[in-house]
């Protein structure tokens, strides 16, 4: 069966070398005026990536005004202050510069600087977002795929609660990509960014919905590109081809492409929210420590799919007797391929030391919202099947 789809990319995107270059004439075509630079660490600044956009929107006639220290797993709290400063300035385009958290951390902004409330409110389920500030990205870390997609993720300082919403209010006017800007990661980012993009095309590809051939072949394309195109950079940081293929597959990972005709099953990063909530661990790095666990469990009901993948993807020889075995050797061999770039498949390795039950239990009270909801689509897990993969996985 074929699920029906709408499939919505209103971004564009200007990719390659000097890109940033175009930034003041981007933003000058969508209307902006005064413009709020959002960012992160000092890389942005120690890059000259900043002076550069700086730069082009002095030379566009564009106002500015700025706000850094955008942490990973970005914060309500600096959402806050970002609309607070919006406000004063009036504020009229914001430009996300950096990766996944500083772009989420700008939608958030967006939502709630024409919104009477609080903030939370959205990702509390009190109210909709209704409008949104116009958002461009100066991509810096091929990751989240936030830069074309829907999807914002905050977490609330005080309990600290992760949360996401979507609404295609928050999808950006445009993304510039230039491989080069990505050189300069850590190995470990580097792998953690791979890990998300191709996370993003599992949690579509594993769904319920099979008969979308060319969806399949997308994804099965995209997946094995960027495992190859991983285990080259982390050797050869500065490879542009490769550089390149990573930062169109984190977009095009998470812009819908990928779910056409099919129905996308997050159970996997429902759970790893809960990780990286509590122990402020890289989110790449948490779902590949989370994923073999779950795939293990739901494998037997959907074990079709999971020898698809372990024949397409990971070049798996198909043993057609044993499906169960193909099926195995094929998380073996993603498993495999998280050693080689750094990740860890389990929690244990994530954080060094074994979690307890009672953390266990307080991850899988916060991802079932106090037992009020399942999570999945593929495969619906309830609390107590959300317990049995943190434990498998520990």
């Amino acid at each position: 069966m074929i699920k029906d789809f709408n499939f919505y990319a209103p971004t564009r995107v200007v990719f390659g070398r000097e890109s940033e270059k175009k930034i003041g004439q981007l933003v000058a075509a969508n209307g902006g005026q005064k413009v709020l630079i959002h960012y992160g660490g000092g890389s942005a600044e120690r890059s000259g990536l900043l002076d550069v956009v700086r730069q082009q929107l002095r030379e566009a006639g564009i106002a500015f005004c700025e706000l850094g220290g955008v942490v990973p797993n970005p914060l309500l709290s600096k959402v806050r202050e970002g609309i607070d400063l919006c406000r004063r300035e009036q504020v009229d385009f914001i430009l996300a510069v950096g990766g996944g958290s500083v772009i989420d951390s700008s939608k958030a902004i967006g939502y709630g600087v024409p919104y009477d409330g609080d903030v939370w409110d959205f990702w509390a389920g009190k109210a909709t977002p209704k409008q949104c500030l116009p958002i461009g990205v100066v991509l810096t870390i091929p990751a989240a795929g936030s830069e074309m997609s829907s999807s914002c993720v905050i977490t609330a300082d005080e309990g600290l609660l992760k949360r996401g919403i979507n609404s295609d209010l928050c999808r950006c006017r445009f993304a510039v990509m230039n491989p080069e800007r990505t050189y300069t990661l850590p190995p470990y980012q580097t792998a953690a960014g791979a890990t998300d993009i191709m996370m993003h095309t599992m949690e579509r590809y594993f769904s319920k919905y099979e008969d979308m051939t060319l969806t399949d072949a997308i994804s099965e394309a995209l997946l094995r590109t960027v495992r190859d195109a991983a285990l080259v950079v982390m050797d050869h940081p500065e490879d542009y081809r490769n550089r390149a293929q990573i930062m169109w597959a984190g977009s095009l990972a998470h812009n819908d492409l990928t779910e056409c005709g099919t129905e996308k099953d997050f159970a996997t990063h429902r759970l790893e929210h809960e990780l990286s909530a509590l122990f402020g661990v890289t989110h790449g790095a948490g779902l590949a420590a989370i994923w073999p666990s779950w795939a293990r469990f739901v494998m037997d009901k959907h074990l079709s799919r999971f020898v698809q993948f372990a024949v397409n993807v990971m070049g798996v020889p198909n043993d057609f007797a044993h499906p169960e075995a193909t099926a195995e050797r094929g998380i073996q061999a993603i498993e495999a391929f998280y050693r080689q770039i750094g990740m860890p498949t389990s929690i244990h390795e994530l954080l060094g030391r074994d979690i307890t039950d009672q953390e266990i239990d307080t991850m899988v009270e916060k991802c079932s919202r106090g037992g009020t909801i399942t999570i999945g689509a593929m495969e619906v897990l309830d609390p107590q099947a959300m317990r049995t993969i943190y434990h498998m996985a520990r």
